[in-house]
């Protein structure tokens, strides 16, 4: 139904750019993406960044991203609501039914987090995008979603880079036989080769939201960098996690080891935190964020929203 378009200043650590939006402007949140937003599946455990962002900043909330999502499955094809095939024609078809009251354009604040399963497991870290495929055609698809809502009126985007992967327990050097892998592989080679893809997408995302302002009349886009405030969470935990237990940004909450046993492999030593010692975590499993991180996720994008400048966010129109 919605046809990808195709399309093609370095991002410093705590660059701050004037907002671009007022105070006050923004009355509406639009969510796009896949599990690290989706307010319903719940991937941190306990409430989603969404809902924090828009009770902290005291606007409204239309979510759309959905767990598993890659931004096409016609890119990566796995059995999940992708950003083309699912959220954007669900958003236009509650759009066009009444379901979704009118958002006026210059009140809503789009955004779009997406790339983690793009570039990960099943996807192309393991060679299953579909034939001929790679890093740039998940990027430009990304930067198509920006198009096809800037055509059908939106003009205010948010657009949210990957985190650095290689810092999950998924992805990391030592990592180990959990929910989301299962088979052998070379746990150095997935870490170094998930650090290039993150690092080379999320440039690659920026030179293409770069190349696509000028066409953008009357919009206002920032780029989000995702990527530097969760390297500076890993580098001071201090500053953003306030658990009970010892500060962790290389475990997580809910640790599940699993056992290979020939020919299946059944879930065996299970770890986790309860109660207050889980906001002492930077991750709730091994590949997503804790809730604590997502509040401050969250603040940071509260500030965008109430049009503050913000340290992570750069305006680039």
């Amino acid at each position: 139904m919605f046809a990808r378009l195709s399309t093609l200043s370095l991002f410093y650590y705590g660059f701050t750019a004037a907002s671009s939006l007022a105070p006050g402007q923004i009355k509406n949140l639009v969510t796009f993406g896949d599990s690290y937003s989706d307010v319903t599946a719940m991937a941190d455990g306990g409430t989603a960044w969404p809902t924090y962002a828009a009770g902290y900043a005291n606007v409204s909330l239309f979510p759309f991203a959905k767990a598993g999502a890659t931004c096409s499955n016609n890119i990566t094809n796995r059995p999940f609501p992708s950003v083309f095939e699912s959220q954007l024609p669900d958003y236009f078809a509650e759009r066009s039914n009444g379901t979704l009251p009118h958002l006026v354009p210059e009140e809503t604040l789009y955004t779009l987090w997406i790339g983690t399963n793009d570039v990960g497991a099943n996807g192309l870290l393991t060679g299953h995008g579909a034939l001929g495929v790679s890093l740039v055609d998940t990027v430009s698809c990304a930067i198509d979603w920006v198009k096809v809502m800037y055509a059908s009126g939106a003009r205010n985007f948010l657009f949210q880079n990957m985190v650095p992967l290689q810092n999950t327990v998924l992805y990391s050097a030592d990592s180990y036989f959990n929910h989301y892998w299962t088979m052998e592989r070379n746990t150095s080679e997935w870490n170094i080769f998930m650090s290039e893809l993150t690092r080379s997408g999320n440039k690659l995302q920026e030179l293409m939201l770069e190349a696509l302002v000028p066409s953008l009349k009357d919009a206002h886009l920032g780029l989000f960098d995702s990527y530097s405030l969760f390297e500076d969470m890993i580098a001071h935990p201090a500053a953003y996690l306030n658990g009970t237990a010892p500060l962790n940004t290389s475990s997580c909450v809910h640790a599940c080891h699993y056992q290979l046993n020939e020919s299946t492999a059944d879930m065996g030593i299970c770890t986790i935190a309860n109660g207050t010692d889980r906001d002492s975590f930077l991750w709730y499993d091994e590949l997503h964020p804790s809730e604590q991180t997502d509040r401050n996720i969250a603040k940071e994008v509260a500030e965008v929203i109430e049009g503050k400048d913000n340290r992570w966010t750069r305006w680039m129109v």
